[in-house]
């Protein structure tokens, strides 16, 4: 439950983390606990849910300015404070109402009044950061969630562009009982945790701080019969399959933003997006300077010494000709204009690179011959 989690626990750094810092761990996290990469452990899906869950919040600088600004409040639950809410103790508020400072009396606030040094309503931060409703009574519409993920591609189709899948693991609300929660047919019953109010209240610093119920996710009421197709939770892991557009000249860490790609809204809000970042497989044949491509040209020992013809294959799969002269030292270069990567209005060059290739093994003619030129030449062998 979003409410009861420390974020930065679930993702294993400290609160001066940076924000690389928070990403790299992110990034481990997740691969470790993909769902796809531990098929039998039923809880990978759940560990996976609740990294993505921390990193939209702390990845994300402005919600993280916020988040910290609440937990110096004390508005987080923590084991202690949980069960101290369920006590009841003097001074603190029932979950439900009872016992709760009223209105105009010292010591009663609600997030939604309450806005420090321009940082807004932290009520509808709140609801926006945890994604749940208060109250049980008013659906509001919200986004589905957002997807950030990185997508291997080969080397030919970031130089020229093109086209890749992807498969998405999302959550998404659950099409059965509409994200209720409810096996269909059946009515929920009033949550005993909050009184369906759908949040609860705990004493902190002489305040009385309002939180989502961590029993009915703040919906105010828990199903008499959970949904079987999402055990009440009113969620879903689903699969998606998306062709990604990777446009010419894309390099490492190049990013495209998928905007409502991502996970279904609920009630009726927008679809989330998908942010991807290009890691560009390497290749033996071909490497990058800029929009530069630079070609190794494999060619033997009498084309360097004598000079030849040899021929260069560009990335689009022309054949272009190409005139080696005598004395060619292995790793000479040859530019060959406008047949690079092209970007935009601008267009790189292609850089023929010699790589002179020695045969092995060597019969006995051949030895004997290289050592007839290597004597005529003033060699030493």
């Amino acid at each position: 439950m979003a409410t009861t989690k420390d974020y930065y626990a679930t993702l294993g750094v400290g609160m001066g983390a940076s924000q690389d810092a928070i990403k790299r761990a992110y990034r481990q996290l997740a691969k470790k606990h993909h769902p796809d990469a531990n098929q039998n452990d039923p809880k990978a899906a759940e560990r996976f849910k609740e990294i993505s869950e921390a990193y939209q919040v702390l990845g994300d600088a402005e919600k993280r300015k916020h988040y910290d600004e609440m937990r110096r409040l004390g508005a987080f639950d923590t084991a202690a404070e949980h069960a101290g809410a369920r006590r009841r103790p003097p001074g603190g508020a029932s979950a439900g109402g009872a016992g709760q400072p009223g209105p105009g009396q010292p010591g009663s606030f609600k997030f939604e009044d309450f806005d420090i040094g321009g940082l807004g309503g932290l009520g509808d931060l709140f609801g926006s950061i945890f994604n749940q409703q208060r109250g049980g009574a008013t659906k509001t519409p919200q986004p589905g969630q957002s997807v950030e993920t990185t997508l291997e591609v080969p080397f030919h189709v970031a130089a020229t562009g093109g086209k890749v899948p992807v498969d998405l693991e999302l959550t998404e609300e659950c099409g059965t009982c509409s994200g209720s929660g409810n096996a269909p047919g059946t009515r929920p019953t009033l949550c005993r945790e909050c009184g369906g109010l759908g949040t609860v209240n705990f004493g902190q610093g002489g305040f009385a701080v309002s939180r989502p119920c961590p029993a009915c996710l703040g919906r105010g009421n828990v199903p008499s019969k959970p949904c079987g197709s999402c055990n009440g939770t009113g969620e879903v892991r689903a699969k998606k399959k998306i062709l990604i557009t990777v446009p010419p000249g894309a390099d490492t860490g190049t990013k495209v933003r998928l905007k409502g790609q991502g996970g279904k809204g609920i009630n009726g809000g927008p679809a989330g997006d998908v942010m991807i970042t290009f890691q560009v497989r390497e290749d033996p044949a071909w490497s990058r300077e800029g929009l530069d491509l630079v070609r190794r040209v494999p060619i033997n020992v009498a084309q360097a010494t004598l000079g030849s013809k040899t021929t260069v294959q560009t990335i689009d799969g022309k054949t272009i000709t190409l005139r080696i002269p005598p004395g060619t030292a292995s790793g000479k270069r040859f530019r060959i204009t406008k047949q690079g990567i092209h970007k935009g209005d601008k267009l790189g060059d292609l850089i023929a690179e010699i790589a002179i290739e020695v045969p092995s093994p060597v019969t006995a003619e051949q030895e004997k011959l290289m050592k007839q030129f290597a004597e005529a030449a003033g060699l030493s062998y």
